[in-house]
Order: C-alpha cells, then structure tokens, then sequence
C-alpha cells in the first residue's frame, strides 16, 4: 500500500470546509455619496444672475423709450385738448352767427311795429281793437327776442360812441355839448354784450355864432 494515501492534505481539507469572508467597512450616513443634483452649476447660477439683473444698456433703452412714449401721450393729449377747444368755439361761433343773422332779419319787422304805435292813433273802439291786437304781437315778439338776449340801445343824452352808433345828421346847439346824442332815429340792439346793430342817430354840433357886423375904414360899424 503506498503510505501517502492513507495522510489527508491539511491545506485541502481547511480550505474545503472554511470560506474566506471579505469585510467591508460599514459608510457612516454623514459621508453618504453626494448627489449631483445637490450641486451647484456655477455657469447655472451665473446665468440666473444675469437674467435678474439685466445689463445697464438694457435698462437705458427701456427707459428712454418709456420716456419717448410719455413724451408722445401727452403731446398727443395737448392736441386733443386743443382740438376740443377749437371745435367748440366753433360751434359756439357759429351758433351766435346763425342767431346774429336770424335776429336781423327780424329787427325791420320791429322796427315796423313801433312806427305804427307811434304813427297811428285810434279814432273809435273798433280801432282801438285792432291798435290792442297788433301791439299784442309786437310785445310778444320783443319778449321773444329778450330771451334770446337781445336788448335795445338808450343812446339820448349819451356822448357819441361810433362803437355803437351811427352819425346820420347834426343838429348845431348850445343846449347839449358838442358830440352829446339828441335823437335816436332808428333804434340799435344788443346782443349779449356785442353790438347787434347800430343805432342811427341825430348828434348835437357846435352852434355858429352870428357873423360881426363889418366895420368901415373909418371904424365905424356900417349897417
């Protein structure tokens, strides 16, 4: 028999039954592996920064064209408030002449009116009642242009005013100043505070004195 196979290999035999472990060092939760999104991107953050601050250029531009449209809205309102204004004194300028124009059409028709109140003279009742029913008509129509504003002159005894008179004759006197209104001929009106239509009126002129009587060469008076 041989005699080495009857002996047991020690190195088999240990190594058949044992298993080699391999330990690993436990990782404490503190020292745990960092996760990338944790980090921070510098550039991202850079990136970020710039978008909230934006460059010194941009924020000129945009302040000087908020100034150029702040500029442009009210020059734009200016003229928008003027052409309001223009339009109405248009308006109101043309309505006054519409009213000028209309009033003077009805002044001779006035005009007529007074002539026969101060021309005729009822003789009997049944004159009388038509003198009553024409002048009812003159009174209605001048109360009619009272509303519109129109007021009749009082020129007598006044000083003359071409502004609102008209010189049609003079009449030499030494009662009245030279200039003073004696007679209003045809009556003028107001319209508010303008002048509707002049008043044609008689004027008071310096009397002339009585020529001298005319002396001889000898200094006597001749007859």
């Amino acid at each position: 028999m041989n005699s080495d196979s009857g002996q047991t290999n020690p190195n088999t035999s240990n190594g058949d039954v044992n298993e080699q472990v391999t330990i690993q060092p436990e990782v404490a939760p503190d020292s745990a592996t960092v996760n990338p999104e944790d980090q921070t991107n510098p550039t991202q953050t850079t990136a970020q920064s710039n978008a909230a601050t934006p460059p010194t250029a941009e924020l000129e531009s945009l302040k000087a064209q908020l100034d150029e449209r702040s500029s442009q809205y009210m020059r734009i309102a200016a003229d928008f408030e003027n052409y309001r204004k223009r339009t109405l004194k248009e308006k109101e300028d043309l309505e006054l002449q519409v009213k000028r124009n209309t009033i003077t059409e009805l002044l001779p028709i006035v005009d007529n009116f007074e002539r026969a109140r101060a021309q005729i003279k009822p003789q009997n009742d049944g004159e009388m009642a038509i003198h009553k029913s024409y002048q009812g008509v003159y009174k209605q129509l001048v109360d009619c242009l009272k509303r519109l504003g129109v007021s009749p002159m009082r020129p007598e005894g006044k000083e003359f005013d071409p502004n609102e008179h008209e010189a049609v004759m003079r009449e030499p006197t030494d009662e009245y100043p030279e200039g003073t209104v004696l007679e209003e001929l045809v009556r003028g009106y107001f319209l508010g505070d303008r002048v509707l239509r002049h008043a044609m009126v008689k004027v008071a002129a310096q009397k002339e004195d009585a020529s001298p009587q005319e002396e001889s060469p000898s200094g006597e008076a001749t007859t």
